[in-house]
């Protein structure tokens, strides 16, 4: 393999990478390394647990994956779009929506430009309870 070969992340496309890959590409929601790891081995994939963590965190530094905290701490990973988003995620059944917010964008630049500083980076994570678990809290207190 030559390093036009690899992607524009530099990290090699080797088949343990592309087995997670494939298991986060197959679902939409945040998974923790230890779904991720059980979904690589339902598709016949022999990858160590070690081996999931790693590849995951290489992928979230190389910006492949994003990576939110539940709310007991575990990293949980997802592949999202490469433009810059937030989410809006459930915190009742964990559903997550890629969000834009030109207004957060404009408002981290204020920021940044009244305190001097440059090269800002943020996260923004809105979590609130989607439609159908709204409606299922609603049904079990009527």
């Amino acid at each position: 393999m030559t390093d036009t070969d690899r992607p524009a992340t530099g990290l090699r496309p080797t088949r343990q990478r592309l087995a997670i890959t494939a298991a986060l590409q197959a679902s939409v929601d945040f998974q923790s390394a230890q779904e991720v790891h059980d979904a690589v081995r339902q598709n016949g994939e022999k990858v160590g647990l070690a081996t999931v963590y790693r590849t995951l965190q290489a992928m979230a530094d190389a910006g492949e994956v994003d990576v939110r905290h539940s709310p007991a701490g575990e990293a949980t990973y997802r592949r999202c779009s490469t433009s810059h988003h937030h989410h809006l995620v459930c915190r009742s059944c964990g559903r997550t929506v890629e969000i834009t917010g030109s207004a957060v964008e404009k408002w981290a630049h204020a920021v940044a430009d009244e305190h001097g500083f440059t090269e800002v980076a943020h996260t923004v994570e809105l979590v609130g309870l989607c439609a159908e678990c709204s409606r299922q809290q609603q049904a079990r207190t009527s």
